[in-house]
Parts: C-alpha cells; structure tokens; sequence
C-alpha cells in the first residue's frame, strides 16, 4: 500500500485528488497540507512513501519543502503537481529532488501511474518538462556563468544600475545588458529579480 500525502493550498484540489484516489487499492492518501511547511511535518510524521506537491504556496513553496524534506532526510518521493511549466519552475524543483513533475492537467490514470512509479524511485516528468531539462542539457554552458557574468550579476545585486555596473568593471552599458540576457538565460529567469534570487538560491552571490 502506497502512503500519499497531498500538499496544496486550495482545499477543493485536495479533495478532489483524496477523492481521485479513494477507490484506489494500492494508494491511500494518509494526509493533507496547505502549505510547505506543514506538508514537511506531515511527511515526516505520517511516513508518506509519495508526496504530491504544489509548487507555489504561502508560508513555504514547494521547491523549498522539497530540499528541507531531502535534508532532513525523509524517504518520501515528492511528486510536484503544479500548473505552472516554465524552466524557472521546473529546474528548481529537481535540483531540490523532486522525482517527478506533472502539470494538474493530467488525467487521474496518468497521475495514479506517476504516484505508483515514485513509489518505485522512478521519475515522471510531463512532456513539456521533458523539452524544458533537453533544453537545458543541450545549452553550451547552461547554468555555468563566467566570472564576468558573476560579477554583473553581483553588482545588480547590489543595487546598482547597469550604467553603475558598466562603470564600476570600465566597460559599456551594452555589454552589461548582454551579460544580464546571457545570465537571464542560463539561469532560466526573465528579469533582473529573479536573476538575483536565483543567484542566492545557487550560491553564486555573497
């Protein structure tokens, strides 16, 4: 029997997945969450085998559950469930040990076959998650910035603006607007925000 805890802000997606699982043989959803942090302790305490998480919650996200749950050394699988696709979204979560990512369009047979693979340690990834980590494998350099790139992006960090950051390292405005776009893509974020988050999230700032 399969151990499954739901972990999801929305009171009415849980019950709709306890419901999806409830004539079930081999899962048995042994509890609920609303948010990361509660879905930590849930985890722990009830001996989950399969965790199905949201990835954007109040109080803690799911990317961030997932790495505690991994460092505190559970043996629950996390399995996120989430709406959202894009590689900002998805490379988080794996790196955190996520097994599997699905999107909540998923029909309740593919995601009752996701559920009983994570059970097993075998990763399930939607398709459009597939392109996305492709993407990333197949990019000269992907997520590995210069020591150039590293310190643009420190000085954004900094606050300071891209005429400061070009003055400060003696070249021009427009060679710091590429080395963001370079940083933007590598990094799989939009906007100078995000860049810094996932700089700090990655230890590449101080």
């Amino acid at each position: 029997m399969i151990r499954l805890l739901v972990v999801d802000d929305h009171p009415i997606v849980r019950g709709g997945l306890r419901d999806s699982f409830a004539d079930v043989e081999d899962i048995v959803v042994v509890g609920e969450a609303g948010d990361g942090a509660e879905g930590i302790d849930r985890a722990m305490s009830l001996a989950a085998d399969v965790v199905l998480m949201d990835l954007r919650m109040p109080e803690m996200d799911g990317v961030t559950a997932t790495a505690a749950l991994r460092e505190q050394g559970s043996s629950a699988r996390v399995l996120i469930l989430t709406t959202f696709d894009s590689e900002s979204d998805v490379l988080p979560a794996i790196e955190a040990g996520a097994i599997g990512y699905l999107l909540k369009d998923a029909l309740p047979d593919e995601l009752m076959r996701a559920v009983r693979a994570a059970a097993r340690g075998e990763s399930v990834l939607a398709p459009s998650v597939t392109q996305h980590l492709m993407g990333q494998v197949r990019r000269p350099g992907a997520g590995t910035l210069t020591d150039r790139e590293r310190q643009v992006l420190q000085l954004v960090a900094n606050g300071r603006s891209n005429r400061e950051a070009a003055a400060t390292l003696f070249i021009g405005e427009a060679s710091i607007k590429t080395h963001l776009q370079h940083i933007y893509d590598k990094l799989g974020v939009r906007d100078r925000a995000a860049a810094v988050a996932e700089g700090y999230r990655r230890r590449l700032l101080t």
